[in-house]
């Protein structure tokens, strides 16, 4: 092979001989796109196949009076506003995932990415909420270009209101029904954005899938319970946070928001709102971490959300779509490892279980002995992802059944990959397919590098999330038919190797029928 240095005269000599310059045969500089939206034009970034347009507002700053209410429109502008930068993540404190705290409202912002394809149909569009307990996290780090080039359709990432800002309940909020809810409208607010303008980017607002995982799997869950989000999306994807959870109460919501409004000063304040509002936003983040407040949707309100997501789904009272729903193998393993950073002994295990199960700590004992797993903390973890909350694997497997019950499509997963690149990298811990593992598959490098094997494993889940977005049956080329949830065996793995991707009974494994009895 030539190299470059031997090639230039060549090529010179070549032009030389046809009358042309170097200059202008050089193909032509390309052009950063410009997209013009209902609010103004955006100028994006344009890269080799896709484009980026990123911090662009879907809605006003919700800052001073606009504290605490359902998100305004975003005002217009003039000339061309530049969108090569993320905007302001929301205000939050630093996660234990990485990162800084910040207490920036102004952060209505989304990004979108697209790929490459003048002249062509309009594209299916997969909407993008992350995780992060609701209290953490932000649109910027997801790099949605595999997505887009290789699934052909258009991304948008999406902030919204985090913590005390996006999911304070008060009676003392003018707009009460907003209360408590704020992030979960911001959402649909994002969502109309997509309505309105995706076409201009090459998306198809008939043909929009939400997808989220963690915290944005259970807002997606949300959504898909809430009248007020009719119409806006067709397809579904929640990742690792179960539709069949349960959701705030609107009294136990109310009863936190007075908690904040003590913890910083207002309780007794003549105007409550006010006084709230006039708050610096580092106070409330602050005191909403150091109280230990939940964050999430709040049940109550017929606008918004009249029912939890599992009554939703069972009285038919939801937004009917195709949805592809799952978790990972091991997800309890990050939050383990978390409350008990050094190793445990077989003793402190089962000490543990029998504070927690009582009369039903022998049979749980005997069905996840220390013996069996590399260390104790893994064998809490078993039981805890198996059986705990609305990660485990058997609640998972109640929203499947329950989707499936209500008539609409369901497609059926659990991320496997124990050598995946960890949330949080703790040394001595072997944190297996913990929490948010599958991401990097979906959003390359979020979490580390992937192998050759990985890597394919990737390709096939890109596929398989992609396809779904365009049709609602996931496909992936060369790799195994993903069946359609009708039992518990219809439950696809998601892992690198020959047999890594095959459906198997997670009900089985996970003994949900043993934990039915123990739960309740």
């Amino acid at each position: 092979m030539l190299r470059l240095r031997v090639l230039v005269p060549i090529l010179a000599a070549a032009l030389a001989a046809t009358g042309l310059s170097a200059a202008a045969a050089a193909p032509p500089e390309v052009q950063d796109p410009v997209v013009v939206t209902d609010k103004g034009a955006v100028r994006g970034v344009a890269h080799d196949g896709f484009q980026t347009f990123k911090g662009i507002p879907y809605a006003a700053p919700p800052v001073d009076r606009l504290r605490w209410r359902a998100p305004a429109p975003a005002a217009s502008w003039t000339g061309v506003r530049d969108a090569t930068e993320p905007g302001s993540q929301c205000a939050q404190l630093a996660p234990a995932y990485g990162g800084e705290s910040t207490f920036e409202e102004d952060c209505l912002f989304l990004n979108v990415f697209a790929p490459n394809r003048p002249g062509k149909r309009k594209l299916p569009v997969m909407v993008w909420f992350h995780g992060g307990g609701n209290t953490t996290g932000s649109s910027t780090g997801y790099d949605a270009s595999k997505l887009a080039v290789e699934g052909d359709v258009v991304v948008v990432t999406v902030n919204y209101r985090l913590g005390a800002i996006g999911w304070l309940a008060h009676a003392g909020l003018d707009g009460a029904y907003e209360s408590g809810n704020y992030g979960l409208l911001d959402q649909q607010a994002a969502l109309r954005w997509v309505q309105r303008n995706v076409a201009a980017f090459g998306g198809n607002r008939g043909n929009v899938t939400v997808f989220g995982e963690s915290a944005g799997s259970i807002d997606t869950c949300a959504q898909i319970a809430s009248p007020a989000a009719a119409g806006l999306f067709h397809k579904a994807i929640p990742q690792s946070g179960s539709c069949a959870a349960g959701a705030r109460s609107d009294a136990g919501a109310e009863a936190e928001g007075r908690r904040l409004a003590a913890a910083v000063g207002c309780g007794d304040a003549a105007d409550v709102a006010d006084c709230l509002r006039a708050t610096p936003v580092k106070d409330l983040v602050e005191a909403f971490g150091a109280a230990g407040l939940n964050a999430g949707p709040v049940v109550g309100d017929p606008r918004v959300l009249p029912r939890t997501y599992p009554d939703a789904i069972d009285s038919g009272h939801f937004n009917r779509m195709p949805v592809m729903h799952g978790s990972t193998l091991d997800e309890m393993r990050l939050y383990v490892g978390l409350e008990y950073p050094r190793p445990i002994t077989t003793e402190q295990y089962e000490q543990i279980v029998r504070s927690t199960y009582g009369a039903a700590a022998d049979a749980v004992l005997e069905l996840y002995p220390a013996s069996a797993f590399d260390e104790a903390r893994h064998a809490l973890a078993a039981i805890r992802t198996d059986s705990a909350g609305g990660l485990s694997t058997c609640a998972h497997q109640d929203a499947f059944a329950k989707l499936e019950a209500a008539g609409v499509p369901v497609f059926a997963y659990q991320f496997a990959d124990r050598g995946a690149p960890p949330l949080i990298d703790m040394p001595g811990y072997d944190e297996g397919a913990e929490h948010a593992t599958e991401l990097t598959y979906l959003f390359p490098g979020l979490l580390g590098e992937l192998d050759e094997p990985q890597q394919k494993l990737s390709d096939t889940m890109v596929a398989y999330w992609t396809s779904f977005a365009h049709h609602g049956r996931p496909i992936a080329p060369r790799a195994p038919r993903w069946p359609a949830f009708r039992d518990s065996s219809d439950v696809l793995q998601l892992a690198p190797g020959k047999a890594g991707i095959r459906p198997v009974d997670t009900a089985a494994a996970s003994h949900c029928a043993f934990w039915a009895g123990v739960i309740g």
